[in-house]
């Protein structure tokens, strides 16, 4: 029996992809101020009620935000600092005294060092200034949050001691000795308070922009990945859920084979679950984790669903993904269990890559939508699944997501009879305009979701992508200015979304 639809996936809807991070602004990098508001206004102007983003953890390694050191914790980087400064903590002057900033991409190597230092003397702000009132709300959200800030406190706190990865700490800390933890807790207390204050601050924010998106009608679409980074709060916190040889180091990591994106597949490196022991709690960590980001967002993406099914299972000594196995996940009955717990589930499944029937099945006995992504739409026949006449209702549309090239940078990497091709499909006008053809041939289909990243919207070539998967330097750091927008990009979404029945309303 198929499970209940939510809501949200049960009407006509469109879109944009754009990370946090991507935004404009003074300080480096995208974040949770004023101009997250602005893209939140455009984006009603435009007719839009979703906002997909990247996944709101703290990033990892090579800026990653599918390699984070906590499943649970908002990344830091995405604090809002003018917010700090208009409650006091912070001094202005800290902020005029940044320096020069790219505004076309993020310099993560000068603006996250930077940020840290802005963080820190907030805090100190804080402890010198803040009043009785924001010293309890801020008590009252590490209370909440213990179940998990606890734990994340103390794993920043060590990293920053004893760098990565955790298994190679102290012993007393790497296998987390009652007493050694206890004698951390008290000796560096206010180290731990300035980890809990910056969660505290990003959760007020990100509560401040949701409040914001809700009062417009937009709703935020959030990102899970499967898999936990090994140098992690959630690995080592609990290193029995996870496949880990007697030395904290992964038995076998995660990654999927050789397919469009490499030819020798990607080696992620994520230690793969134990599901037998996750079974044996009825799966209350990622009961735990799901909960934590439906209160932050409205639907949620689960990365690479195929490996509920089954993963591709690499031994942690091999460079490349080629030598894995497929080993199994654990099916639907993951997902009936976090039914029982949270109810109907706002999922979208990321069912891209090498998919089989069963992963089909799991899918659709779920009630998930899955996605279809254009850019893989012409390489064959008029049966390719991918195609907009192919889709079925349950779907989400994308013109392409993080990980592809832009539209217009796929388009020009195509050789004559790949073009001819997507012209016999959208027709010989496209060649003019190949985003706005592909995006109004997905909002013409049946899929009732539809997301546009914003380089396509706006039309932008290779040089803006996000991600190339397999590379680990040049990634993430795209950021947009208000200036490649204008008026007309709006009023053609707008137009669009009143044609094809995807206003809200």
């Amino acid at each position: 029996m198929t499970a209940p639809l939510h809501p949200l996936l049960s009407r006509r809807a469109s879109g944009v992809l754009l990370h946090l991070t991507s935004l404009p602004g003074p300080h480096g990098s995208g974040d949770l101020g004023a101009q997250a508001g602005h893209f939140l206004d455009w984006l009603q102007s435009a007719g839009q009620t979703l906002w997909q983003v990247l996944p709101l953890t703290p990033p990892g390694a090579g800026v990653s935000p599918y390699q984070s050191p906590s499943a649970f914790a908002g990344s830091p980087w995405l604090v809002d600092l003018d917010e700090l400064v208009r409650c006091g903590w912070l001094d202005a002057a800290v902020l005029q005294r940044a320096p020069p900033f790219p505004a076309g991409h993020c310099d993560f190597a000068r603006v996250l060092p930077w940020r840290a230092a802005a963080l820190r003397a907030a805090w100190q702000g804080f402890v010198a200034r803040a009043g009785a009132p924001e010293r309890q709300a801020l008590a009252d959200f590490v209370q909440a949050q213990a179940h998990w800030l606890q734990d994340y406190a103390l794993f920043m706190l060590l990293h920053e001691r004893h760098g990565e990865p955790w298994n190679r700490w102290p012993a007393p800390y790497a296998w987390r000795d009652a007493q050694a933890l206890a004698a951390l807790r008290r000796d560096a207390a206010a180290e731990l308070d300035f980890w809990h204050f910056v969660q505290w601050r990003f959760h007020v924010q990100w509560q401040g922009l949701r409040a914001q998106a809700q009062a417009r009608g937009i709703h935020f679409v959030g990102d899970v990945p499967i898999f936990v980074a090994h140098h992690s709060a959630d690995v080592w916190a609990r290193p029995q859920l996870f496949q880990l040889d007697a030395d904290g180091a992964p038995l076998l990591v995660a990654g999927v084979p050789p397919d469009y994106f490499s030819a020798t597949g990607q080696r992620w490196g994520n230690p793969l679950y134990r599901w037998d022991a996750m079974a044996a709690d009825g799966y209350a960590w990622w009961a735990q984790r799901l909960a934590h980001l439906l209160t932050q967002v409205d639907l949620v993406r689960i990365d690479h669903f195929r490996g509920f099914e089954s993963c591709w299972a690499i031994p942690a000594h091999a460079p490349t993904a080629e030598g894995g196995h497929w080993q199994a996940g654990p099916g639907r009955a993951l997902f009936d269990a976090l039914r029982e717990r949270l109810g109907p589930l706002p999922v979208i499944a990321e069912d891209l890559g090498l998919i089989t029937e069963a992963v089909h099945r799991l899918r659709q006995d779920c009630g998930f939508p899955g996605m279809r992504v254009a850019q893989f739409a012409f390489g064959d026949t008029a049966a390719n699944p991918y195609l907009p006449h192919n889709y079925e209702p349950l779907t989400v549309a994308y013109t392409g997501t993080h990980d592809n090239d832009t539209t217009v940078g796929w388009w020009q990497s195509m050789d004559a009879a790949q073009r001819r091709k997507v012209l016999d499909y959208l027709g010989p006008a496209a060649a003019q305009e190949i985003h706005w053809a592909l995006i109004q041939s997905l909002s013409q289909s049946v899929a009732r979701t539809l997301v546009v990243p914003l380089q396509d919207v706006l039309g932008l070539d290779g040089q803006h992508r996000m991600n190339t998967p397999g590379h680990t330097e040049g990634c993430w750091r795209w950021r947009f200015d208000w200036s490649q927008i204008g008026p007309e990009a709006g009023v053609r979404l707008a137009a669009m979304a009143r044609a094809h029945g995807r206003c809200a309303g």
